[in-house]
């Protein structure tokens, strides 16, 4: 597992980094400054289980239109 950003944390929950640090402060998670190891996004993903990919999530927001035809 890599560092990551608290940014690159939110967008896989698809939420703001402001909503994110509310998240942690609610918990009393306590982060240092910078990027997050990879034993701090292990204790996140504990707490909050793990995300759905960024683009999962998308495709299944997107709804799909049908055209009737003969209809209009």
């Amino acid at each position: 597992m890599i560092c990551k950003t608290r940014q690159q944390l939110a967008d896989e929950y698809a939420i703001s980094t402001r909503t994110l640090t509310r998240w942690l402060k609610r918990r009393k998670i306590a982060l240092p400054p910078g990027l997050i190891c990879p034993r701090y996004v292990d204790q996140i993903y504990q707490e909050f289980g793990l995300p759905e990919p960024f683009l999962e999530r998308r495709k299944k927001n997107t709804r799909k239109i049908r055209i009737r035809k003969g209809s209009a």
